[in-house]
């Protein structure tokens, strides 16, 4: 079979997740590997693709080979898919697989992101493989990825791709200006960050009748005519201070235009299941940032051109940068009704310090990140120092008291005498610190 390998990653031969791809190589000898280099090569195939679509037309399957980056494929294979699309080549009939490297942090939403765009193409998508960063160094890694390729193989030899039809694109009604302008008040700096290209009227005006219900005044930044020199090349260059390899000065602009506001609202269309290649070079160059919450506590909104509702592997891609960065999500507006509720709660949000607390995507996500930089310490260091700072090393292999105490009653439950004569006394147990809490509180309201 000939596989198109389209490296997503910006280090193209360097790219850890592309040894994967050349171990199968060197196992799999009835299998044509053809390597491109399209997350190294983004900016070249702007000007002419002629040489990628050859490639992908040569072949059977295309496999697609990257890091997840910030919830999804990295900006340069993000901005190399609109790419694809804008060509208008029929893909159908060929095969579509991909493989990652990742710590496993939302590596769904990217296999997710994948899947939707091939599904978009006309590509008979077939499955993936999320792997750790370092499986390929154990012998169960090799063994997973051998696994994986064999079966990736037999469901294209036996036709078993996915059969679910592709999603289409659309977009909403053009929205049109309805919300009336409200008195502002002073003392709230809220900033909207928005990708808008001009011919994007629905989305200007969804931005303007936001800044009209809004109590505070806005300001607004366009990162679409920001000077990005290019996309995250993840190369830990910041890893130490922070500052970004690239001179076009964009960290010390995120740092002192946009995350010093006390609320954030992004606006964007839907493009391509995603807020666009633009927004994915704007997150991924956060990465100035590393690991670090540094706007915790800050309330966002979201202004969405475009039928949200269809897209679920978006909802979770912004509920969970929320949840992680401990940012309350004040809504998600499509319309003006919504708008309009979004500003109250925004406002509200920003008055009160409204931060509630992290749920599982929230949670599940920092403690990937907790391990990680706790192992990566001594690279990572404006990242270790961060944690240690705000207490986020909570390892509970060092909460001695409590593993003790789960230990005796563990040793006093497998006693049937014990058993017997505790009764409800456990649940009465469970349940008393919280009685006391209750207790002491009305004691207070009498």
């Amino acid at each position: 079979m000939k596989i198109c390998v389209l490296n997503g990653s910006p280090k193209g031969k360097y790219s850890i997740t592309l040894q994967t791809v050349l171990y199968l190589q060197s196992i799999y000898p009835k299998c044509e590997f053809e390597m491109i280099h399209v997350g190294q090569r983004s900016k070249a195939y702007e000007k002419d693709m002629q040489e990628a679509l050859q490639a992908m037309e040569n072949a059977e399957m295309l496999l697609f080979c990257y890091p997840v980056y910030t919830f999804i494929a990295p900006y340069q294979l993000h901005r190399f898919i609109e790419l694809m699309k804008e060509t208008g080549v029929d893909f159908s009939g060929k095969y579509a697989a991909q493989i990652t490297t990742s710590k496993h942090f939302f590596d769904v939403t990217a296999h997710e992101y994948i899947r939707e765009n091939c599904l978009d193409l006309g590509l008979r998508y077939l499955g993936g493989l999320s792997a750790d960063m370092d499986d390929l160094l154990l012998e169960k890694g090799r063994a997973d990825a051998v696994a994986f390729w064999d079966y990736t193989l037999y469901c294209a030899e036996n036709a078993l791709y996915d059969t679910i039809p592709p999603k289409t694109e659309s977009v909403s009604p053009k929205y049109q200006l309805t919300l009336p302008e409200v008195p502002k008040k002073e003392g709230v700096d809220t900033v909207i960050v928005t990708n808008l290209e001009q011919e994007d009227d629905g989305l200007a005006a969804m931005i303007t009748d936001f800044s009209a219900a809004y109590p505070y005044k806005t300001r607004i930044i366009n990162i679409a005519e920001y000077p990005f020199s290019g996309g995250c090349l993840g190369c830990f260059h910041c890893a130490a201070d922070g500052k970004c390899i690239y001179k076009d000065g964009f960290d010390q602009f995120l740092r002192e235009q946009i995350q010093t506001a006390d609320a954030i609202v992004y606006a964007f269309t839907i493009k391509d299941h995603s807020m666009g290649a633009s927004f994915k070079r704007y997150d991924d160059r956060q990465f100035c940032n590393g690991h670090r919450t540094v706007t915790m506590g800050m309330p966002m909104g979201y202004l969405i051109n475009g039928e949200y509702a269809k897209e679920a592997n978006l909802r979770l891609i912004i509920e969970g940068r929320c949840e992680v960065g401990s940012n309350y999500l004040a809504g998600c507006a499509t319309d003006a009704e919504e708008i309009q509720k979004l500003a109250a709660k925004l406002a509200y949000a920003v008055e009160h310090k409204y931060t509630p607390p992290q749920n599982f995507l929230g949670v599940g996500g920092m403690k990937i990140f907790r391990d990680l930089i706790y192992l990566m310490r001594g690279l990572m260091k404006a990242d270790h120092k961060f944690y240690k700072e705000h207490g986020i090393y909570d390892f509970p292999q060092k909460k001695i008291g409590t593993i003790l105490k789960m230990k005796l009653v563990g040793s006093l439950m497998t006693n049937p005498k014990i058993q017997a004569k505790m009764g409800n006394r456990m649940n009465e147990g469970m349940i008393a610190p919280y009685r006391k809490v209750i207790e002491e509180q009305s004691k207070r309201n009498a």
